[in-house]
């Protein structure tokens, strides 16, 4: 099945005002953007104000010239991936020397090992926003920490850039709600890094689900859990080659430590996001992952829970709780699998590279089996993506939307936030996921969002 082609995107009235009135329009002026372009100090001085710019879309036969931001493992996997495609990579960037140069090197040892691709044409920055003054990048993939990816994000949108952003899409929800509506305003095709929408496992599993092959949903479970915590790291002493009040950015100053961002190359996923001013922990690590299948196999991409609550033990790992308004319930538990549909005629439990279908006396292990057996003459069939990144690709050639939009990714992140919200503050949270607000006296709307460190804002 084919998407829309952006921007022609339905969703509800309600939604499009809810997101107008919480959205930020770019500020800024042709005068400004040469003063960034052409003077490197401003670049690095002053928060990024680009004006939006709308580019044509590229010939089929394009490379698509990309930047890559926040050179961790994850982003050197990316890179390395993306580099096989038909694209051209012409910067990388991060605050961290070692790893920027190192993400330089692997451009230039590609093109080395692969003389037909041409000479490298890279550049290595510290900072992000002398990427998004360049008119000759085309896309940007993003993989730093969560509390900078919706400013990075929306910097790119602003300044006519495609994103490619690791999941979850935002820090928070205001975050969501703008990113959603500044794509959608500049045209800008947007792929959010749950990548499991194109692994067939789960595609075929939410498509038994769509089709009623296990009857009627009664419940849904899914394997994450663990809310953030605040930092509360001692300081350490750091060697050179980190600009560590770049790292922070919007969040607020602190000490270094080395758990946050450990030097030079690691080949592990550093333990920020275990920390609240940078990342939501397990409900939104593995559920920016597991929940958003559960949304795909519910018909749930643009809408949400309208009932959350925490677990009935305070403080617990498991147990938070989905409503939707179809009255089928999502919750987080530790079961076999990453996703467990319970119907009223069988059952299905998916996870990467592992899937199980049981109805009746009937077990299937093989989702290619199951999907000729069982969805044949399915009628709904849901959106095929071999890979997260061909996929980014061709959408940014077609100008379609992809298989993990900003649509998709941010209302999955916006339910992995609410559930951070019900268990820390041991609250059953009343949601309105048309509107984007609490409802009936539940919850605050400061929670929506956080302060930024200045001179950073969305």
């Amino acid at each position: 099945m084919t998407k829309p082609a952006l921007p022609a995107q339905k969703t509800k009235n309600d939604k499009q005002n809810a997101i107008k009135n919480l959205s930020q329009p770019a500020s800024g002026s042709p005068t400004r953007r040469a003063f960034l372009r052409h003077t490197a100090s401003a670049v690095l001085a002053a928060p990024f104000i680009l004006p939006a710019t709308i580019r044509a879309a590229k010939g089929p036969n394009s490379l698509v010239n990309m930047a890559f931001i926040g050179m961790g493992k994850q982003n050197r996997g990316l890179l390395s991936n993306f580099l096989h495609r038909d694209i051209k990579v012409r910067a990388v960037c991060d605050v961290d020397t070692k790893r920027r140069e190192h993400a330089l090197n692997m451009v230039k040892k590609f093109h080395a090992d692969h003389p037909g691709r041409g000479a490298a044409d890279c550049l290595a920055y510290a900072d992000f926003r002398e990427i998004m003054a360049r008119n000759d990048i085309d896309a940007v993939c993003i993989a730093t920490p969560d509390h900078w990816h919706a400013i990075i994000t929306l910097a790119a949108l602003r300044s006519g850039k495609d994103v490619y952003c690791e999941k979850p899409l935002t820090h928070n929800i205001r975050e969501a709600i703008v990113v959603m509506a500044e794509a959608k305003k500049h045209h800008r095709v947007l792929q959010t890094g749950s990548m499991q929408r194109s692994m067939s496992e789960f595609r075929v599993a939410c498509e038994l689900v769509r089709n009623g092959v296990i009857g009627k949903i009664k419940r849904v479970q899914c394997h994450f859990g663990g809310t953030p915590r605040p930092c509360d790291l001692p300081e350490q002493t750091m060697e050179a080659g980190l600009n560590w009040d770049r790292w922070l950015g919007p969040a607020p100053l602190r000490p270094y430590n080395a758990i946050l961002s450990p030097r030079g190359i690691h080949n592990n996923y550093p333990q920020w996001r275990a920390f609240a001013e940078y990342g939501g922990s397990g409900n939104c690590d593995f559920g920016a992952h597991h929940l958003d299948i559960a949304h795909w196999a519910l018909d749930m991409d643009d809408s949400g829970p309208i009932e959350i609550c925490p677990p009935e033990k305070a403080g617990a790992k498991f147990g938070a709780k989905l409503t939707y308004d179809n009255g089928i319930t999502v919750t987080t538990a530790q079961v076999p699998g990453a996703v467990f549909f319970d119907g009223t005629e069988g059952q299905v439990i998916v996870d990467r590279g592992s899937f199980k279908f049981m109805r009746g006396g009937e077990t299937i292990t093989n989702p290619q089996l199951a999907e000729k057996n069982l969805l044949a003459n399915a009628k709904i069939r849901l959106y095929r993506s071999g890979s997260h990144t061909d996929d980014f690709l061709a959408r940014v050639a077609d100008r379609k939307r992809p298989v993990s939009s900003e649509v998709e990714g941010g209302y999955t992140a916006i339910a992995c936030h609410l559930i951070n919200l019900a268990v820390i503050h041991n609250q059953k949270l009343l949601w309105d996921p048309a509107k984007f607000c609490f409802k009936n006296g539940s919850g605050d709307p400061k929670w929506l969002e956080c302060h930024y460190r200045k001179p950073w804002a969305l």
